[in-house]
């Protein structure tokens, strides 16, 4: 790895009360900027006033009859677990009963706890792996809790906070890949080990170890499936990196078996026997070749040598992913993105094999799996598009009957605006497709102000979402909001990503640059009317384009970035993201890095736009000193930026609605000021 002096590396340390007081400094400069703005408090008291609107979707969970929802409001900021029925749910009823008070836990810890999920035991559900975490990072612990009760299960599974993977088995037993302090950990700080942990008397548990990871491995996960009420089948991956992995199954007798899955392949789901397997590369196999984007019914007697075909359920096409997969009772249920809109396809096992059938979904926007009631063929998705507010729906895959349970109400009047799918050319030219959100009738004389978004990574779609807040506070004063869908992403399937993975990472730079000069050609806006944002890999993404085409964007919002390329792996999870952008320990990759790496590529003689830059300090994930270290350097270079780091939220910002609106308000503050003011 290259060794250039790093003056800011200081800026790393996580309890050096001089980083502590630099970032105290930069806040209060920041806040000084947006907070101090007359638009700022009625706008973030609007944004909360809209989070905590009762009328919200309550997104829910169903098990043994009992719907469960976790809610905050300003009672409970840190949040509460609560249940109901479907008959009150579908009346509206509010008749919630609370089962897990987050708040009431927090404060008699003493702890900065959020809840970080609730793990149901599929067979007797009442019984819960509680996940708590410190200030709303990834690491979390997880406490054996009783619904029924409302209490802790006394001498029940309690696990210590840290990076792990735990899931039930059975009610009396959880599969446990440790990653708390003193467990062997990979170098990204993710679990090595598989162990089987069983109920034991006196508390008094009964570990037993299946499974360790090679060393040089980046984690472990195990789980079980549930193949109908009779059927199960345990199963380990262990991944050498990001992509590329070893499935292992569990036998009866507790001993772990390699199946022979290409390594990049990903197994969604679980079925009649077979499993469901997204194809990443080419995979020969019984002398058949299966392309890449393939989605594939295996049967396990044909993976263990036995008689068995595999078949396929979704053939590769240019405009085509396969974005998730959900199984009821008796159905496979594949969630499409054809040419980045959603569209649903059940597939049916009869006279030994699969049969393809088009379910009645909506298919002119995004489509998200909610809730699959286990052993039934109830499956609860949502939609929206930009201009649609999102619906729950609860479908019925057997017969294709299905009800609105809710609606959100709107955020806004969508009847003045349009969305349009458009297309740009990239230098090597292919086709990029984003969407534009804009007034009907906006005039194209380049004075729009325009927000543009983008991600670019991690075979992550970016999809039509519902605006919502963007909708009321951005598009109503006069702005246009622009979704890239650039490669990198997962939009077009694997080969979409590939095109930008690893030391080809600029290509992805490339697409969205060519977006944001198409919007400039169209007359939609112009450079001083149009700004950038995106977070974490989209966070290096638009760091990265305001460092390569500054003259470009007169507004940049970098939000919990990765932002020093050379640096990354020694980061935290870092290490972890090796297949995604290459590894600077390796002189050639090294080199590509540091060619695009933002926090080495500023100059002090370029003219930058101000860029806002957030992070947290208990982001678990990508390391805040990435956003420290950029600020500073852009500073000590003659460059104005604004840094704001809050205490809580970890990498997704799972922190309380407060803070929530707070961060919004902010970043809309921040455009009015760059762009329309």
């Amino acid at each position: 790895m290259s060794h250039l002096p790093d003056t800011h590396q200081w800026l790393e340390s996580l309890d050096d009360p001089a980083v502590d007081s630099w970032v105290a400094a930069q806040n209060k400069r920041t806040q000084a900027v947006l907070d101090a703005d007359q638009r700022y408090a009625p706008l973030r008291q609007e944004i909360l006033s809209h989070l905590r609107d009762t009328r919200q979707i309550p997104f829910f969970s169903e098990h043994a009859g009992w719907l469960y929802n976790f809610h905050q409001d300003e009672h409970h900021p840190r949040g509460i677990y609560r249940r109901t029925t479907l008959a009150d749910y579908q009346a509206a009823s509010q008749q919630w009963h609370t089962v897990l008070d987050v708040d009431a836990i927090a404060a008699a810890a003493g702890k900065d706890w959020y809840l970080d999920g609730v793990a149901h035991c599929t067979v007797q559900p009442s019984r819960v792996l509680v996940h708590l975490s410190e200030g709303g990072g990834d690491a979390s612990l997880a406490w054996e809790y009783d619904l029924e009760t409302a209490s802790w299960v006394e001498q029940g599974f309690r696990f210590p906070h840290g990076k792990n993977h735990i899931a039930w088995r059975d009610p009396d037993s959880v599969l446990v890949c440790p990653g708390w302090k003193g467990a062997p950990l990979s170098r990204s700080g993710y679990p090595r080990e598989v162990w089987l942990v069983e109920r034991g008397t006196d508390g008094q548990h009964q570990w037993q170890q299946l499974f360790v990871a090679d060393q040089e491995a980046m984690m472990v996960a195990a789980w079980r499936y549930l193949d109908g009420p009779d059927g199960w089948l345990d199963l380990i991956e262990a991944a050498d990196g990001f992509y590329s992995k070893t499935y292992h199954l569990i036998d009866a007798a507790l001993q772990t078996h390699p199946l022979p899955l290409p390594p990049k392949a990903d197994i969604e789901a679980y079925l009649h026997g077979q499993f469901i397997v997204k194809l990443a590369e080419d995979w020969c196999w019984q002398d058949k070749t299966h392309a890449a984007g393939s989605l594939l019914a295996v049967p396990l007697t044909c993976l263990l040598g036995d008689e068995g075909r595999i078949q396929q359920l979704v053939a590769p096409a240019a405009r085509l992913a396969v974005e998730s997969v959900e199984t009821t009772r008796s159905s496979v249920v594949v969630n499409l993105i054809d040419n980045v809109r959603s569209r649903l396809q059940a597939f049916d096992w009869q006279d030994g094999s699969w049969h393809a059938r088009s379910l009645p979904v909506p298919d002119s926007g995004v489509i998200e799996f909610a809730d699959q009631p286990w052993n039934s063929d109830v499956l609860c998705y949502s939609f929206s598009d930009f201009l649609t507010p999102t619906g729950l729906y609860r479908l019925n895959v057997a017969t294709g009957e299905q009800d609105c349970l809710r609606q959100q109400p709107a955020a806004f009047d969508a009847s003045r605006f349009m969305a349009e799918q458009c297309w740009a050319s990239a230098p090597d030219g292919v086709d990029i497709p984003y969407f534009v959100v804009r007034a009907r009738d906006t005039v194209l004389d380049g004075q729009t102000p325009t927000l543009l978004y983008g991600y670019g990574g991690f075979e992550v779609p970016m999809m039509p979402y519902y605006v919502e807040n963007f909708g009321a506070h951005w598009l109503e004063k006069g702005g246009a909001f622009v979704l890239a869908c650039i490669r990198g992403g997962g939009e077009f399937g694997p080969g979409w990503h590939q095109a930008a993975q690893g030391i080809k990472r600029p290509v992805s730079f490339d697409d969205f640059c060519s977006v944001a000069e198409a919007l400039i050609g169209s007359g939609l806006t112009s450079p001083d009317k149009l700004g950038i944002e995106g977070g974490s890999n989209g966070g290096l993404l638009v760091a990265a384009c305001m460092v390569r085409r500054p003259e470009l964007f007169k507004a940049v919002v970098c939000e919990v970035p990765l932002l020093d390329m050379l640096r990354y792996t020694e980061l935290l999870a870092g290490a972890s993201w090796i297949d995604e952008y290459g590894d600077p320990a390796d002189p050639q990759q090294a080199a590509a890095l540091q060619a695009y790496s933002p926090y080495h590529q500023l100059q002090a003689a370029a003219r930058y736009p101000l860029p806002l830059f957030t992070t947290s300090t208990r982001d678990d994930r990508v390391h805040p000193g990435h956003a420290r270290k950029m600020v500073a350097q852009m500073q000590a270079l003659g460059h104005p930026a604004l840094l704001m780091e809050t205490d809580a939220g970890g990498h997704t910002g799972n922190a309380g609605q407060e803070q929530t609106a707070a961060e919004l308000a902010r970043v809309l503050v921040y455009l009015y000021q760059q762009l329309m003011d």
